[in-house]
């Protein structure tokens, strides 16, 4: 088990700034750290082994260290609003409640944990009840006598008289179904009276005694209301009126109405009073409402009709940690990949007791002071490092072994990763209530982010994906003697086009997967104006993403329609809440792949990598410089991802899908097995040949050609070909090729 763990307040920092690092520890009181330069960051005793360097800074030394919580869990919190018990009130809400059998989930209330005082309107075992304590240790409970059925809209309305205890609960569903019994209903009075307490009104949650938040509600909320008196659900309808009758409309305290601001976090109230609340935790915004019909699929053009919130008691967006290393970069750094190395101890089978926090140093943010610079730029891609964050479907989902081809081994992250729900997961697992995750934070343990990490998706042998996968790239960059500067794709959707317009070549990570538009945007501009970009992966400009607005570090995903997906969106909830554009498959947008990197995702499959086989282009004049000293027929049949350097997730070339009229196909890959299937997005109908055995289509490319401003394209069509690089000490027929195809785009004679 890990007994040490740990995130940056960022993924890149440039010189001159300072980075934090949030490390919680569960033996000792003490780790030691330094920083050090990332080479290489496999394990596999068959490989080159692992490489660091250390880098003397401010961070080296002693520590203090401790253990630090997740309060995990999304909610709505408004401190504004007045002591509702000290006169009768009102609760309504809709409300579809995904996992309603939970015990004692919060809709909503205002109590004091220490004192246990206040009122907690709660669900069940699938039944609408409410909790009142006095302060003086005394608590009653009443509940309606429904059973709700998950994923159904009901009316919620529940009232109080604080002066007799008389307490109405209706619970309705908006669609009825014979013999379900889930309406519900209870009148009658308590023999405890709440107290009338100083204390927030919280929503989908509760303060605990220890200053957290649980009791955390599951499912989606929509337009709530507090009002003063007691009334019944029809005066929750009457408000969604156009004309609301004015003693009603006195009687409102506070009326959020989440179609509103659906972009932010804020919580709006359209009441007299404006109690306007904040989203903690960032629940799903964008869902659609009790009253969705399907006549419109986008929030921003119907949001009337996305008056939802969907909570989940495992949402996490800050971890929140307290700072346990600081540390300037000096203004001298190179920029590149660093970690910070924290040991509490010797590690055994037991207990890993060191990490490696991983972050980059870029280029100077401003662009007059990048004086000097080399002309390469690697881009690493750390929205798909976000977007597969703590990944843990080989934990929970199953078939996850017959997927790969063979049985899968845990190590001390997987473990600790199973322990530790709140954490958060990928973009890839769902919530507990079997929701998808849409939203993805770095403010967090991102365990897989690491050098040393082994991936169940990784294919046999180093077991390398995403940024493990990255190393090895990083040390062949390093061997042969390349200067080079490194920024991430967050860089490039902040900064924009203005990242990369001082370098003359791109190398992108083994797995470029996730891009917002403004990457997108940037990146093709690029290209368009002349750049040469080296695509040294596979399944890249797949997802759209989006940034939320208010928020640093947290990426959207809707997976719409098509592609490989671990889990679908719901329809009608297609469009980023944060952006509020549509979201999907770039293919699916007009924009396919092909058209970037010249090479698309044609299919995947994780058992063992195959090799490329030479090709008539590769004897065009055009790519004599690409197989100098290249005779081989055969190009990577070795490698330390799979075996070979065609595997994981293989890019072919289609010129309907977009790639340039002008490419070469100058290798294409041989001898994939079954397991190596076609992407569903490329067949309607589902065809009996889906893999590599029986599937000519089941190939990766590699591919080449110029672009109309001199510059050009190289794509090797394959997740696994970086970890081909290194074989024989560089000396082999991948490296060569890389390396003659860097060496030319390096030479500024235009194509």
């Amino acid at each position: 088990m890990l007994k040490i763990v740990g995130y940056p307040d960022r993924y890149s920092v440039a010189p001159g700034e300072t980075i934090a690092f949030k490390i919680s520890q569960e033996e000792g009181d003490h780790f030691d750290a330094r920083i050090v330069r990332v080479f290489n960051g496999d394990s596999n005793p068959e490989g080159p082994g692992l490489r660091f360097e250390h880098v003397p800074t401010a961070a080296d030394g002693r520590h203090p260290g401790f253990v630090q919580s997740i309060d995990a869990g999304s909610y709505m919190i408004a401190a504004g609003v007045p002591l509702l018990a000290r006169t009768a009130f009102t609760f309504s809400a809709f409300v579809w409640p995904t996992l309603p059998n939970r015990e004692d989930q919060t809709l909503a209330g205002q109590w004091d944990p220490a004192a246990e005082a206040g009122w907690r309107i709660i669900v069940a075992g699938g039944r609408t009840g409410i909790v009142v304590g006095d302060g003086s240790g005394r608590m009653a409970t009443a509940f309606a006598d429904g059973v709700m059925v998950p994923r159904r809209w009901y009316q919620l309305t529940v009232s109080i008289d604080p002066a007799s205890g008389a307490v109405a609960i209706e619970q309705t569903p908006l669609v009825a179904y014979a013999k379900t019994g889930d309406a519900g209903q209870f009148a009658g009075a308590l023999d405890v009276l709440p107290a009338a307490i100083d204390a927030p009104f919280l929503l989908a949650g509760t303060r605990e005694r220890d200053g957290t938040v649980g009791h955390h509600f599951d499912g989606k909320i929509d337009s709530p209301v507090l009002l003063e008196g007691r009334h019944k659900g029809t005066a929750h309808l009457r408000l969604l009126e156009p004309h609301v009758p004015l003693p009603l409309a006195a009687a409102v305290v506070a009326r959020w109405d989440f179609s509103r601001a659906i972009d932010t976090v804020d919580a709006v109230d359209i009441g007299p009073a404006g109690h306007h609340g904040r989203f903690e935790q960032l629940p799903t915004r964008g869902m659609k409402g009790w009253n969705w019909t399907g006549e419109e699929q986008s929030w921003t053009r119907k949001p009337e009709h996305y008056g939802a919130v969907h909570f989940h008691h495992d949402d996490v967006y800050d971890a929140a940690w307290e700072t346990s290393v600081e540390v300037r970069i000096p203004d001298d750094m190179p920029s590149g990949p660093y970690a910070l190395h924290a040991v509490a101890g010797p590690s055994d089978e037991q207990a890993t007791r060191e990490a490696y926090i991983a972050f980059f140093v870029r280029p100077p943010r401003d662009r007059a002071a990048r004086t000097n610079r080399p002309k390469v730029l690697m881009l690493a891609p750390t929205m798909s490092y976000l977007a597969y964050a703590n990944h843990g479907e080989h934990i929970t989902a199953r078939g996850a072994e017959r997927q790969m081809g063979r049985l899968l081994t845990f190590g001390h992250t997987d473990l600790y990763m199973y322990d530790h729900a709140e954490l958060g997961g990928s973009l890839y697992d769902t919530h507990a209530d079997g929701s998808g995750t849409n939203y993805s934070s770095r403010l967090r343990p991102n365990l897989n982010f690491a050098p040393r990490y082994h991936s169940w998706l990784g294919g046999p042998g180093s077991a390398l994906y995403q940024y493990n996968a990255d190393t090895h790239l990083f040390d062949w960059l390093d061997k042969k003697g390349v200067a080079y500067d490194i920024a991430t794709d967050e860089d490039l959707h902040e900064d924009g086009y203005a990242l990369l317009a001082d370098y003359s070549v791109v190398i992108t990570g083994t797995h470029p997967e996730y891009h917002s538009t403004a990457m997108w945007d940037a990146m093709k501009t690029w290209v368009d104006r002349g750049g040469r970009l080296m695509y040294v992966g596979a399944n890249g400009w797949y997802w759209r993403i989006a940034f939320h607005k208010q928020l640093p570090g947290v990426i959207e995903l809707r997976r719409a329609e098509d592609g490989i997906r671990t889990w679908e969106q719901e329809p009608g909830e297609y469009y980023h809440s944060f952006s509020g554009e549509y979201g999907g498959l770039w293919r699916r947008l007009g924009r396919p792949p092909n058209v970037m990197g010249g090479v698309g995702f044609i299919a995947q499959g994780f058992d063992m990598s195959a090799y490329y086989r030479r090709a008539p282009d590769a004897d065009d004049p055009r790519a004599a410089f690409i197989f100098k000293d290249v005779p081989d027929e055969i190009i990577g049949d070795f490698g330390l991802v799979g075996g070979g350097a065609a595997g994981i997730e293989l890019d072919c070339i289609s010129v309907p899908l977009g790639s340039a009229p002008n490419i070469l196909r100058l290798a294409s890959s041989d001898g994939h097995s079954g397991m190596m299937m076609l992407v569903n997005e490329e067949f309607g109908v589902v065809l009996p040949n889906l893999g590599g055995d029986q599937n000519e289509r089941v190939h990766a490319d590699l591919a080449f050609y110029e672009t109309a401003a001199g510059g050009a394209v190289f794509a090797t069509g394959s997740i696994a070909w970086c970890g081909s690089l290194l074989h024989n000490d560089c000396d082999n027929n991948v490296s060569r090729i890389t390396w003659n195809v860097l060496e030319r785009f390096l030479d500024d004679t235009p194509f």
